[in-house]
């Protein structure tokens, strides 16, 4: 069954732009007509050709941010418009420019960036006889610089010493753009004669020679994937389409789609890491980028960026200055009509936050694996590569830790003999405690009656207990542990008993309440028999505590001894009576005591 969805890990590609807070802003472009990016970038620098007498470009710090002022230090280049400016692949300080006054020049830019400005150049390449129209570092060698001129004339520069290498001609017309392919052993140009060009770059012999597209207007080449070569150009009818063609046949493409209808010259940008290539057009407003490979139709679309802002400089940002931990794939800066660079970054959708190996596989490194005596000689080599994080790099060739294995002694040890112990039914097995104490009952306890003076509480009788099992009755009932105590229930019951029922046998001794009760009896009656004789007042009249009891007062009883609870409760009765006696008579003296010495005070 044929596949529905392509699988690619660059499938879903998008693009998030940085906001306009942390960009750059009020840049002064150029205004000259000419069909070149303006702009170029590294990870430390970004160059854009302004406006000015001559041929000025800006060099500003990538990282920088807010409004340019208008007395920002530039690079004073050249006499006449400057047409176009490239980075050094090996050295992020150097930049090359050409200009319309037939002259190449190499700048060195501090570390810091430009402190004032900078007008005289570390070499100046000079042979040309027209404009310089075009310029391309060489990938692989140190120091080979590619320049084309207005004259159809291409020179292979060494800037270390500013002498020229190589001349190329044989182009019967304008050149308007020049590429390297992956090791520098080759370059692709294109010519206003509708002609793609494949030369050696070593001898400037032609290769491979075909027909491009049909419209008038400028086209472009660039090598990808395996050699293959991808051209953007216009149709008779201008319209704008892209083809991909092979070196041995260049006049037939493999794939040829056209896009749209503008004037725009379409500029192609691959990233060789990931397969990916943009399609930007100056004056345009959308970026689509596709995804090259060897499966058909080999350019597979993957999506449109659009803004409402129109480009007006290009800069394509190199894998060095990419943000991996964010799986940024690409990075774009795009300034715009307004003076405004857009940063477009480009992200790979992953769930993970770890580094993305398959997705940063190693880049081209900033140490040139040839010089350019060794690229004279005829020499060709790959490019040397780095990793794009070297932290996680280093972290992945890590050698793993090795641990030593050892023999398990664990495995030669007996396991433990199980111990017999004497296996009990369920019936065998005792029971708990809460199973085996009985149930309190469920009706409520009566609440206990407490007199005033004495504290003693009356006990009533019990009800007949419910009667146990033996079973119950020979369990033992676990302590309880001990709790606060329950208001609504007295700390001790006391039952006072007659001295006839202490008496007879079998009566038992008298309980610890009945003792204080008893002693607190004696003392009160030692107390009135005491108070009694040193009163030299009248005493209370007799007939009055006569008549309330027929026993007669207590003083004339001291030796009775009360028999059953009531004739206790009754002498308790009138000990009470005689006390509050006794208080009344207190009170009546102290206030006659106090009116005396009142009198004796103001009498005085």
């Amino acid at each position: 069954m044929a596949q529905i969805v392509r699988q690619s890990k660059f499938r879903h590609v998008f693009c998030k732009p940085v906001k306009h807070e942390s960009c750059m802003s009020d840049i002064r472009v150029t205004e000259i007509t000419w069909d070149s990016l303006f702009c170029d970038v590294n990870p430390k620098f970004i160059a854009f050709i302004n406006r000015g007498a001559g041929g000025p470009f800006m060099v500003i710090p990538v990282n920088k941010i807010g409004r340019i002022d208008k007395d920002y230090p530039f690079v004073d280049a050249h006499k006449a418009p400057c047409l176009e400016v490239a980075w050094s692949p090996f050295n992020d300080n150097v930049i090359a420019s050409c200009s319309e006054d037939t002259t190449c020049k190499v700048w060195v830019i501090p570390d810091r960036g430009l402190s004032r400005n900078l007008s005289e150049p570390a070499v100046e390449l000079t042979g040309h006889q027209k404009r310089v129209n075009t310029i391309a570092w060489h990938p692989v060698a140190n120091n080979v610089l590619l320049t084309a001129g207005g004259e159809n004339v291409m020179f292979m520069w060494n800037v270390g010493t500013g002498e020229a290498l190589l001349e190329i001609s044989g182009h019967p017309d304008q050149i308007w753009s020049i590429n390297f392919n992956y090791d520098g052993s080759q370059f692709v140009t294109t010519c206003k004669d509708k002609k793609i060009r494949i030369l050696d770059s070593h001898t400037g012999e032609v290769l491979h020679e075909g027909t491009g597209h049909e419209g008038v207007k400028p086209q472009r080449a660039i090598f990808v994937k395996d050699g293959l070569i991808m051209t953007t150009g216009f149709t008779k009818r201008s319209e704008r389409l892209y083809a991909l063609r092979a070196p041995e046949d260049l006049s037939t493409p493999i794939v040829e789609e056209e896009l749209d209808t503008s004037n725009g010259v379409l500029f192609p940008f691959y990233d060789e890491d990931s397969g990916l290539v943009y399609l930007i057009g100056k004056g345009d407003c959308a970026i689509r980028y596709y995804e090259v490979n060897n499966e058909a139709p080999f350019v597979h679309y993957i999506n449109t960026y659009t803004t409402n802002e129109p480009q007006r400089a290009i800069g394509f940002q190199s894998k060095r200055g990419m943000s991996s931990e964010e799986n940024e794939i690409n990075r774009i800066y795009k300034l715009t009509t307004k003076g405004v660079v857009d940063i477009l970054q480009f992200f790979v959708p992953r769930k993970s936050d770890l580094f993305q190996h398959d997705l940063y596989p190693d880049t081209r490194s900033t140490i040139p694996a040839l010089t350019a005596e060794e690229f004279m000689e005829g020499k060709n080599a790959a490019p040397n590569r780095q990793p794009v994080n070297a932290a996680a790099a280093a972290a992945a060739a890590k050698p793993k830790v090795q641990v030593a294995k050892k023999a398990n002694i664990l495995s030669t040890l007996a396991p433990t003999a199980a111990e017999s112990a004497p296996t009990q039914s369920y019936a065998e097995r005792p029971q708990s405690s809460q199973q085996s104490s009985p149930r309190p009952s469920a009706s409520p306890r009566p609440r206990p009656v407490v007199d005033e003076d004495m504290g003693i509480v009356p006990m009533r009788e019990a009800p007949p207990s419910r009667p146990t099992s033996s079973r119950a009755s020979r369990t033992e009932i676990p302590p309880k542990e001990e709790k606060g105590p329950d208001p609504m229930k007295p700390k001790q019951a006391v039952t006072l008993k007659s001295r006839a029922a202490r008496d007879e046998p079998g009566g038992g001794g008298q309980t610890p309440g009945q003792k204080r009760a008893a002693a607190e009896l004696e003392r009160i009656k030692r107390d009135q028999s005491r108070t009694a004789e040193e009163d030299t007042l009248a005493p209370p009249p007799q007939a009055a505590r006569a008549s309330a009891s027929p026993r007669g007062s207590v003083s004339s009883e001291v030796g009775h001894v009360p028999q059953n609870m009531d004739e206790l409760l009754d002498d308790l009765m009138k000990m009470k009576a005689v006390l509050r006696q006794h208080e009344r008579r207190i009170r009546m003296l102290e206030e006659e005591i106090a009116d005396r010495n009142m009198s004796n005070a103001y009498s005085f």
